[in-house]
């Protein structure tokens, strides 16, 4: 009788070994995977899924919020792989207002496209211009931190240069000439500089919530884009001394 019970007794600690070996295996694979693991990534979409993380901080978290480390950790890569491809916040810093570039470039082509008419044509672009900055004031504001840019890197170089020359065709087409990016008349650098000097003074004041003051003392329902109309079509009278 000894024999049997030691038998039996063995065979269930056995049964219960196995029990908690398979409830520890299950309860592993159903433990939620660390928030440290990396995303894998192929060797040549880490770049721009760095590039993509980094303009999402940006416009989370601002200027001061965009680190490497803060990038690696939205992308969920090892925070060596910022400093792998772009070298410093420098580097990324350029290579990210080169895609700003891109994309500002882009949707002021599209508007052009689409325009009918001389003067939609002629307002398309710094729609776009406006729209753009309010749609993604982050990505604006470091495409025109110069301090913060390395312009010697091709791809801010190329795509910087791309939206000037975008703006020197606009004038160009609005004046009825043919103007070159590269040999500027005084009368030609005068016309490119007083457009995007007015544009861009523009954005930057309503983004910074400034032109509030102004658009509430206009009509009931005047937009600012509307504002932006009246002044790019208004035409500038100078009043002779006296009148």
């Amino acid at each position: 009788m000894a024999k049997t019970d030691t038998k039996t007794e063995t065979a269930r600690g056995s049964r219960a070994s196995r029990r908690t070996t398979s409830t520890a295996a299950s309860r592993s694979s159903r433990r939620p995977t660390s928030a440290k693991t990396e995303t894998p990534y192929h060797h040549g979409a880490l770049r721009e899924a760095l590039l993509q993380a980094a303009e999402r901080v940006l416009e989370r978290d601002g200027l001061a919020g965009l680190t490497l480390r803060a990038v690696a950790r939205e992308a969920g890569v090892s925070h060596a792989a910022p400093t792998h491809h772009f070298g410093d916040l420098t580097g990324l810093l350029s290579e990210l207002a080169a895609v700003g570039f891109r994309q500002f470039n882009a949707a002021m082509a599209s508007s052009c496209d689409a325009a009918t008419t001389l003067l939609d044509r002629a307002l398309a672009r710094p729609k776009a211009y406006v729209a753009y900055a309010q749609a993604h004031p982050g990505m604006y504001g470091i495409m025109f931190r110069t301090e913060r840019l390395d312009y010697s890197r091709p791809s801010l170089h190329e795509a910087a240069e791309a939206s000037f020359a975008g703006l020197a065709n606009a004038v160009g087409m609005m004046r009825q000439e043919q103007i070159s990016g590269d040999a500027l008349t005084l009368n030609q650098g005068a016309a490119i500089a007083r457009a995007w000097s007015m544009v861009h003074g523009f954005t930057t004041l309503l983004l910074d919530g400034r032109l509030e003051d102004i658009l509430g003392r206009l009509p009931e329902g005047t937009t600012a884009e509307r504002l932006l109309e009246a002044m790019l079509t208004a035409p500038i009278a100078v009043k002779p001394p006296g009148a």
